[in-house]
Parts: C-alpha cells; sequence; structure tokens
C-alpha cells in the first residue's frame, strides 16, 4: 500500500448480480484510471484475503498496479463503515488477478460466482464510468432484453441511437484527425517540391530554364560584347549578339537557355567580350 492514501476524484457503487461493489477513479499525472478494492471481491467470492493479497504482491505487474485509496464503505457485517483506506487494483488488471483464481480450488458453492466474475465483472465496472451511470441493473437489462412492451422497444432504440451518435462522435473526430494529418503532409510535400525545384535548378536539369538572376547575366554579358562590337562598327549590335547565342543553343529567348547551359553561354560570352578587348584585338 502505498505510504499515503489517495483522494477518489469519483466513487460508484455498481450493483452487479444482486451484489454491490465500490469502484473509485484516480487521476496521477494527468491519467485518470478506475481502481477497485480487493478485499471488498474477496469478500464477495468467499475467497481469503489475506492469501489473495500475497498472490498480487508476488506478481511483478500486479503488484505494481495495487494503489492505497481513502474509499467510503457502507456498514457490512462485522466491517464497520465510514471512510478506511483500501488495496485497490487498477481495473485494467482485475481480470489479470481473478483469472489467477483456480475455479476448480475454490469452494462448490462459490465456484459459479467466480466464474460470472471472470467472465463479466471487468466489462460492467467499465461501462459504469464510460457510460457515467451510477449503477448497472442487471435484472432491468435481461427485462429490457426481452420485453416487447412500447416502453421496452423505445428504450432499446435510444440506446441504440446513442451508441450511433457516439459512434458517429468518434468517427468524426478520426476523420478530423485523419485532415489535419493530410494538410500537415500537403504542407510538407509543397516545401519538399519547393526544395526540389531548387535543386534542380542548381544541379541544372536538362529540362529547366535559367532563373531570373541567371538570364540577368546572360542579358548583361550580352549588352557588354554588344556595346565593344558597336564600338567598333559604329552600328546596334544587340540584335546580332542575341541572334548568335540563339543559333548557337537553339532557343528563341535568351530567358530559354537551358539551365545546364548557363555556364557555358557565359563563358563563351565572356570569351568574346576578352578577345574583343585584348590588347590583339583579334576578331571573333
Amino acid at each position: 500500500m502505498a505510504e499515503k492514501a489517495l483522494a477518489p476524484l469519483e466513487q460508484k457503487q455498481v450493483v452487479f448480480y444482486d451484489d454491490e461493489i465500490i469502484a473509485v477513479l484516480l487521476e496521477e499525472r494527468g491519467e485518470r484510471e478506475v481502481y477497485v478494492p480487493i478485499r471488498q471481491i474477496c469478500d464477495l467470492l468467499g475467497v481469503s484475503y489475506q492469501g489473495q493479497i500475497r498472490r498480487i504482491n508476488d506478481d511483478p505487474v500486479l503488484s505494481q498496479k495495487v494503489k492505497g485509496v481513502n474509499v467510503t464503505f457502507t456498514p457490512s457485517g462485522s466491517r464497520g463503515g465510514g471512510m478506511q483506506i483500501a488495496n485497490c487494483l487498477s481495473l485494467n488488471y482485475l481480470n489479470g488477478w481473478l483469472f489467477s483464481i483456480n475455479a476448480k480450488r475454490v469452494k462448490p458453492e462459490v465456484r459459479d460466482r467466480l466464474i460470472v466474475y471472470q467472465e463479466k465483472c471487468y466489462q460492467v465496472l467499465a461501462e459504469a464510468f464510460r457510460e457515467n451511470r451510477l449503477s448497472v441493473d442487471t435484472d432491468f437489462d435481461e427485462l429490457l432484453q426481452t420485453s416487447e412492451s412500447d416502453a421496452a422497444q423505445a428504450y432499446r432504440m435510444l440506446q441504440a441511437l446513442v451508441k450511433l451518435a457516439r459512434n458517429q462522435v468518434l468517427m468524426e473526430a478520426q476523420l478530423e484527425k485523419q485532415v489535419r494529418r493530410l494538410d500537415e503532409h500537403d504542407r510538407q510535400l509543397t516545401l519538399y517540391s519547393d526544395r526540389l525545384e531548387e535543386i534542380e535548378v542548381t544541379l541544372g536539369a536538362p529540362e529547366r530554364q535559367i532563373t531570373p538572376d541567371q538570364a540577368m547575366q546572360i542579358s548583361q554579358a550580352v549588352m557588354a560584347v554588344a556595346h565593344e562590337l558597336g564600338r567598333r562598327s559604329g552600328r546596334n549590335e544587340y540584335g546580332g549578339v542575341y541572334s548568335e547565342l540563339y543559333r548557337r543553343y537553339s532557343v528563341n529567348s535568351y530567358k530559354a537557355l537551358p539551365a545546364n547551359k548557363f555556364d557555358a553561354a557565359l563563358n563563351w560570352l565572356n570569351q568574346w567580350l576578352q578577345a574583343l578587348t585584348s590588347e590583339d584585338d583579334v576578331a571573333f
């Protein structure tokens, strides 16, 4: 048992086959979990509490799922009522403990009760908290399934509608989660696509054209060559230089120059300019 008993957020009295079972809701580190007092289950099943608590403490898993909890009991037999500190086992591990009790080794008069607890107790307790019910009356459930009255049919229909609505809410929440995930995938895909385009331009993929910055460098190089030619001929040589560029690289605009031809075109223009301004003034 823990040194300091825990205070439950909620305590419920659940009716299970004429037995009243206490269950409490605890919250630790933001996680909520249902716990069940171990002694009360032992008393209801007619098995030794001391023997079962030893069995639980010897189990490496179950022993980690026991907590001391402040539980309010009603007077019962020799046990007094009021708030008491009780060893409680996590509901998620209740069946693990119950199924460790061999039905063949208990008294014949409690054998059937043990089997019922093993099969259905967890489900009833879990539903009591999940559906926010204060108790689960199995007699009423059986009556509800067998009765053909208008009230019973209406009740079953409402139950079906509630279940349908619950499933719809869960499905919509799941769908919304998937939509958010797809939106994030689309955003990532756009980022990757933009990055890939930058890489293709940088590597000079044949199908890609030069960037605006590269087009400006080609235009400036053409202007420099045309200016130097015009200074010698006295004519406007821009059209001639552009025509030679288009012919050499099979394009109809310097902006349509393939990215992988950029370095070659710029080097060619720079060499032409260098030839024009060299001391030997070699005609290109």
